[in-house]
C-alpha cells in the first residue's frame, strides 16, 4: 500500500467515525435524583393538610440575555383571586402577530423597524397596535428609541404559558 492509499484509507475511517457520531442520538442528560425532584422540593415546603400549591421556575438563555426565575402560589390564593382581572394580559397573547412579536423580541429583534421588516406582520400602523397592546398587558416594555424588550419579570411566565399551551 502507498503512502497516499494509507492516508487516503485512514481519511475514510476517520469520516466514518465522524459519520457516525453525528447521526447518533444525543446523549441523554443525566436525570437530577428523583424525576419529580422539583414537585418533591415543593411538596416538602408545604403543610400536608393543605389545597396544595403551583410552582413554575425556569433558566433562559434568550439573545445573549440569562434570567434565572421562580415563582409559587397557593392553590387557595389561585382560587381566592378575580380571574377576570386576568383577562387582559391572556387576551393580549390571544393574536398571532403578538405571538410573533413576542418570539421575535426575545430573540434579539428589538426595534420597530426591524420588527416592520417581518412579512406578514401588516401595515406600520396594524404593528404599533399590536405593540401597544402588548405593552397594556405587561409582556412588553418599551426601551426607548423605538425598542422594545420583554421585561425581565416576564420572560419564564411567557415560556411557561406557551408550554402549557402546547402541551
Amino acid at each position: 500500500m502507498t503512502t497516499i492509499e494509507s492516508r487516503l484509507a485512514a481519511l475514510e475511517t476517520q469520516v466514518a467515525a465522524l459519520t457516525e457520531r453525528l447521526t447518533a442520538a444525543p446523549p441523554t442528560p443525566p436525570a437530577p435524583e428523583g424525576t419529580f425532584w422539583a414537585l418533591d422540593g415543593l411538596k416538602q415546603r408545604l403543610p400536608p393538610d393543605g389545597a396544595g400549591a403551583v410552582l413554575y421556575t425556569g433558566t433562559v438563555r434568550v439573545a445573549d440575555q440569562h434570567y434565572d426565575w421562580q415563582y409559587g402560589r397557593t392553590v387557595d390564593d389561585v382560587l381566592a383571586a378575580d380571574w377576570t382581572e386576568l383577562a387582559g394580559a391572556l387576551t393580549a397573547l390571544g393574536h398571532p402577530v403578538r405571538l410573533r412579536l413576542l418570539r421575535e423580541i426575545l430573540g434579539g429583534r428589538e426595534s420597530t423597524s426591524e420588527l416592520a421588516e417581518i412579512e406578514d406582520l401588516g401595515t406600520t400602523g396594524q404593528l404599533h397596535h399590536h405593540l401597544r397592546q402588548i405593552t397594556a398587558a405587561g409582556w412588553l416594555r418599551s426601551a426607548g428609541r423605538g425598542r422594545w424588550v420583554v421585561p425581565a419579570e416576564r420572560v419564564v411566565p411567557l415560556l411557561v404559558i406557551l408550554t402549557a399551551a402546547g402541551r
